[in-house]
């Protein structure tokens, strides 16, 4: 099984960590990963502001780059949501490599299925539920639903030796991130990061950890401002530490 190592753009620009802890991972797993060097945006700005047209060419880059590989996978949930969802659209023809791309969390619960993990995380974090995740790929369920209650970040967090998962009133509502929506709706934006934020320290944890830097970043940023002492991870750096 040959496996593509997708890294979005500002998880590259802004936490390198989170795709170098997500290559360690994987060949620790025993998987043959390649990190294809020209890769470049999978083009979900452009298509989030409403210039589809402009990420055409990356989706086109995007599919000719990965589509060799068995699997490609990204440490962000938003971004493999988009090219799964969305590229084959913004092009009107079939994306081979788009079909094959799984957010890491996904493609380790569903397709290598650990029993055992190297990881060793003695510590006390509240799961974040990325709303790409939860509604488009299915890492947990969503609460408007009447379906049986499933996380698979907590499965792959729980094969951790010495963590606690703890999970935040209303697990599932969006944390006010939303990309675009952050830029053009500011003070909405602010509001529900800090009851999400205040939902989250309200576990006990000393961590916020989720599959999205994004969302991380946005509570990152109001904790920063608002002088609270708790601490952000994302998923992949606990799955893999001490490795």
């Amino acid at each position: 099984m040959k496996i593509g190592l997708f890294v979005p753009c500002y998880v590259d620009a802004l936490y390198p960590e989170v795709g170098v802890a997500a290559y360690k991972l994987l060949c620790s797993l025993g998987l043959d990963v390649e990190y294809p060097e020209k890769q470049t945006c999978c083009g979900q700005p452009m298509g989030n502001a409403g210039f589809q047209n402009k990420a055409e060419k990356l989706v086109e880059n995007y599919d000719e780059l990965f589509r060799g590989y068995d699997y490609v996978v990204a440490p962000s949930a938003s971004c493999a949501s988009y090219v799964r969802f969305f590229h084959e659209g913004i092009v009107k023809h079939e994306c081979e490599a788009a079909k094959r791309t799984m957010d890491l969390v996904e493609f380790l619960h569903d397709v290598v299925k650990p029993t055992s993990l190297k990881a060793r995380f003695p510590h006390k974090v509240s799961l974040h539920n990325s709303c790409h995740g939860v509604r488009e790929l299915g890492l947990s369920s969503p609460s408007e639903r009447n379906v049986p209650r499933f996380n698979k970040i907590k499965d792959l967090l729980q094969l951790v030796e010495g963590i606690t998962v703890m999970e935040p009133e209303r697990p599932d509502e969006c944390c006010g991130f939303g990309g675009m929506f952050s830029v053009e709706e500011p003070a909405v934006s602010t509001r529900m990061g800090k009851d999400k934020l205040r939902r989250h320290i309200a576990t006990g944890a000393e961590y916020i950890t989720g599959p999205d830097s994004s969302c991380l970043m946005h509570l990152q940023g109001i904790a920063r401002k608002n002088g609270e002492p708790i601490k952000f991870i994302h998923v992949a750096q606990i799955l893999a530490a001490g490795l």
